[in-house]
């Protein structure tokens, strides 16, 4: 069955087939100091439009971005309110540096809503340019509740000072087709003119599966097309699509470098210069983010056992050349600036122009496809099996295109092909597709299906936790086989990459308070490689450290690339060269720059460290965020299966004798897998209690009423639920 496309219409045909159903004329105001001091709130459900202030307890306790929208969330739902419940809302908020110019990677957004795949307070972010477009037209965050009774365009003219809700019926809803047709309908049709408009959309599979996610828009002056960054992990698509949403439009012209209005620019410009110069002389002997962007990293974890390979089984494969960066620097359009916010020199954002798609509704188009990422082409790559750089092309544009998230679409995948490999699936069970690995026709066809609603694509599109329950009431799988190879946490597919020798990182991904997404911590370097953190005790300082640092970026709308993946030549010699010092420092001076609040690196982690704990509290809230939702699944720790041993027989047996005191010889394979398990499992509950303690968490993972009170978070609703969890909590003990 072939996904139905509608024939596209002109645009004027598809601008006059839409119903204002509600407007609001607002005064245009200055951003003041990085902030646009109001929040612009819409209900679908009655067609509201209003805005709200901005307090300066809100800029004090939850800075920005990602604190907002938590903030914003909290105080719009109720405690077992559900993501398709009206009242559940989409909320996007930018941050007082997003916007500017003089310094790459400050063009992010937050997007945070109650996740369909894991039932928390999700928070995803994305680039392009809708983030600083929001806040020029005179917002912080936007935040949507309700549900449209019909398809609906949000429209927040930032040059007229008017939002609209259009009921818009004629106009596809893949993000490719729809972000070009929108950025034509609401410009004046100039280069000039698209360029001021930023779209959000999802896609078709967004109507259907939860880890659906959403695209965000810039136009690409350089190609003359429109482009996309994801805001991918959680599910905010399918919350969007549930309400109704086929679009959100912001328009904004006039992009200067000043309109955050800063305390003093030349702080801002001296941050700004000292980067771009390392970007300029030191990017193509680093990283080449210019050239090949995150996918250089396939040919170094493969080299590194850390490529995750037949659902992270392995961690190398010797056709991952196939897929290594110096095929993707192939690929990509070279000599074409590739940032995804004006003035970032970093400039990673590759594409491939002039792909000709072979598969599904589009077949025999010719479309720019933006990736892959590391995360695409490690997942739908090594992960399923698959080695062919095309195959993966046409995987990573539908599933943008459909709005699928391609870490959850990849793992989910790779299950099911386990699970087939295992004998727990048969072609009965898949409607007739062969999920043998490296089978990308197959994949494809579950893409498609995801699409259409339709078939054993359902099933892999509801992701490895509902798809763990329903093979094992369904098909007799055993749990805990499924259990230990599900690579999932709190319902969140984990991103890619192999841990079972970094168990700092095991920890990064287990207790995430989203799930399995490397953005709180990447330590498999300063751990495994490196070997930068041998105790206990200094395990725990990095996993406070750095999930505390890398908030901070999605509370001001920041990339992390130009944080690490560009490094000062004199870096190594630093006392703490993980933290890359210089470019810590750079933020400190973006921060007073534009605030005019001085701030040192520790002040800057404290503002994390207040929005950090407020949402573990609002896991809590959630009815999470406690000790038993933090473990990650056994595959991620060690060896589930007797190949995988044997296929690191040497490595573990080793271990055995030096960490674990058993002498393998005469073991069976079984018993020393078991003897190792319970060693490494051990050492997981140990890292937990060291986490906890250095986060000021107590032994079940609740913050304590001291760690509120130094944040500051102890409001009364706050400490209402911490004391009500951590009674149940011990009542249960």
């Amino acid at each position: 069955m072939a996904i139905s496309i509608q024939p596209v219409v002109p645009v004027e045909e598809m601008k006059a087939a839409h119903r204002v159903l509600a407007e609001y004329d607002y005064e245009l105001r200055p951003v003041e100091r990085g902030y646009a001091n109001r929040t612009l709130y819409i209900n679908l459900e009655d067609n509201t439009i209003r805005e709200k202030p901005v307090t300066q307890e809100m800029k004090d306790i939850f800075t920005g971005g990602r604190g907002f929208a938590l903030w914003l969330l909290w105080n719009a739902v109720r405690d077992d309110t559900k993501w398709d419940d009206p009242e559940n809302e989409i909320v996007i908020a930018n941050g007082p540096i997003s916007g500017t110019t003089a310094y790459p990677g400050l063009g992010k957004s937050t997007v945070v809503t109650i996740s369909p795949l894991t039932d928390l307070a999700n928070d995803s972010n994305g680039g392009g340019y809708f983030g600083p477009y929001l806040k020029f037209s005179g917002f912080d965050a936007l935040e949507i509740q309700g549900k449209a009774e019909n398809d609906v365009i949000i429209f927040i003219d930032g040059d007229a000072g008017r939002v609209t809700i259009e009921e818009a019926p004629l106009e596809h809803i893949d993000s490719h087709l729809l972000a070009d047709h929108l950025t034509e309908m609401y410009s004046d049709g100039t280069t000039r003119g698209k360029m001021g408009i930023s779209v959000v959309s999802a896609g078709q599979a967004a109507d259907y599966i939860p880890y659906a996610g959403l695209n965000l828009s810039w136009y690409d002056v350089r190609r003359q097309h429109v482009r996309m960054k994801q805001a991918a992990r959680g599910g905010g698509g399918r919350v969007f699509r549930d309400k109704k949403i086929k679009a959100i439009v912001v328009k904004f012209s006039g992009l200067k470098g000043n309109l955050n209005n800063p305390a003093d620019m030349s702080l801002i410009k001296k941050a700004g210069t000292r980067i771009n110069r390392e970007i300029a002389l030191y990017d193509d002997q680093q990283n080449q983010m210019r050239k090949v962007g995150t996918a250089h990293l396939v040919d170094i974890m493969d080299h590194f056992d850390l490529l995750p390979v037949h659902n992270f089984r392995y961690g190398a494969h010797p056709e991952s050349h196939k897929i290594d960066g110096e095929v993707w620097k192939k690929l990509f359009t070279q000599g074409v600036p590739d940032g995804c916010w004006a003035g970032c020199q970093l400039s990673c954002s590759h594409g491939v122009d002039h792909f000709h798609l072979r598969t599904g509704p589009y077949a025999g188009e010719v479309v720019l496809v933006d990736g892959p990422e590391y995360e695409t082409a490690a997942g739908l790559g090594a992960n399923i099996g698959v080695f062919d750089p095309i195959a993966v092309l046409e995987m990573n544009f539908y599933a943008d295109t459909y709005g699928i998230d391609t870490i959850s679409l990849a793992n989910s995948i790779a299950f099911a092909m386990e699970c087939y490999q295992e004998g727990i699936l048969n072609q009965e069970r898949t409607g007739g597709l062969d999920l043998t690995w490296g089978n990308a026709e197959a994949a494809l066809e579950l893409i498609h299906q995801m699409a259409r609603g339709e078939g054993f694509g359902m099933i892999v599109g509801r992701g490895v936790r509902f798809m763990k329950k329903y093979f094992a009431e369904e098909y007799g799988a055993d749990p805990a086989f499924l259990h230990d190879i599900g690579m999932e946490v709190k319902g969140m597919e984990i991103s890619e990459y192999v841990t079972k020798e970094s168990l700092a990182q095991q920890g990064g991904y287990g207790m995430a308070l989203k799930g399995g997404q490397h953005d709180e911590a990447w330590l498999i370097f300063m751990d495994q490689v490196n070997k930068q953190l041998p105790t206990f005790e200094i395990k725990a300082e990095a996993l406070h450290y750095f999930p505390m640092w890398r908030t901070w970026f999605s509370l001001h709308g920041l990339c992390k690339l130009p944080w690490n993946d560009i490094l000062p030549p004199d870096n190594e010699e630093t006392d703490e060269p993980a933290k890359v010092p210089e470019h810590v420092e750079n933020y400190t001076w973006l921060y007073e720059g534009t605030t005019g609040k001085p701030a040192t690196a520790d002040d800057l982690v404290l503002q994390s460290e207040r929005v950090y704990n407020f949402q573990r509290v609002f896991s809590l809230r959630r009815g999470y965020g406690t000790r038993e939702h933090d473990y990650p699944p056994y595959r991620a720790v060690g060896p589930v299966t007797v190949d995988e041993y044997e296929s690191r027989a040497e490595r573990y047996d080793q271990q055995l004798r030096d960490l674990v005191g058993v002498d393998p010889e005469g073991l069976s394979t079984e018993e020393k897998m078991a003897h190792l398990r319970r060693y490494r499992e051990d050492q997981y509950e140990r890292l937990m209690d060291a986490v906890y303690e250095r986060r000021g968490w107590d032994r079940h993972g609740i913050p304590t009423l001291e760690t509120l009170k130094r944040l500051g978070i102890d409001f009364p609703d706050v400490v209402a639920v911490v004391e009500s969890r951590r009674a149940e909590m011990e009542a249960e003990v």
